[in-house]
């Protein structure tokens, strides 16, 4: 038992996990995006379109890079985050809706329920945040 409530907090206080990405402009959920974690590095992968955005068939054509024409559904759209203090930085995010490559820093918050999640070019004042609730 104590093992189980250990591995929730680990959780709560990381970004790994599934979190529903809320569109900051619109309000409404868009996607699924899986954060995982390996040696000590971030990524996150869609994992599910959701609403109008669920068509697993649906692929990229904004992007610019590698992924340009791919699927969205199981791209890796989050890379390079680390651990630094209580917040997670020094990663990259894809916006795949404009193409745009932003630098990204995270922060989890509300006891791990949301993730905020801020994509900048430059400066990170110069950005915008979005806030992504756990998926449960």
């Amino acid at each position: 038992m104590f093992g189980s409530a250990s591995l929730a907090f680990a959780q709560s206080v990381t970004p790994a996990g599934v979190w529903k990405t809320i569109d900051d402009k619109t309000g409404k959920p868009k996607a699924l995006v899986t954060i995982t974690e390996k040696n000590g590095e971030y990524v996150g992968t869609i994992t599910k379109g959701l609403g109008e955005n669920d068509d697993p068939n649906r692929v990229c054509t904004a992007c610019t890079d590698a992924r340009k024409g791919q699927k969205m559904l199981g791209m890796e759209i989050i890379q390079g985050i680390r651990k630094d203090g209580d917040e997670f930085v020094g990663g990259k995010i894809l916006d795949p809706e404009n193409g745009m490559i932003y630098s990204c820093k995270m922060k989890v918050v509300d006891g791990g329920k949301k993730l905020e999640v801020r994509g900048f070019l430059g400066l990170a004042l110069l950005g915008r945040t979005q806030t992504w609730v756990r998926d449960e």
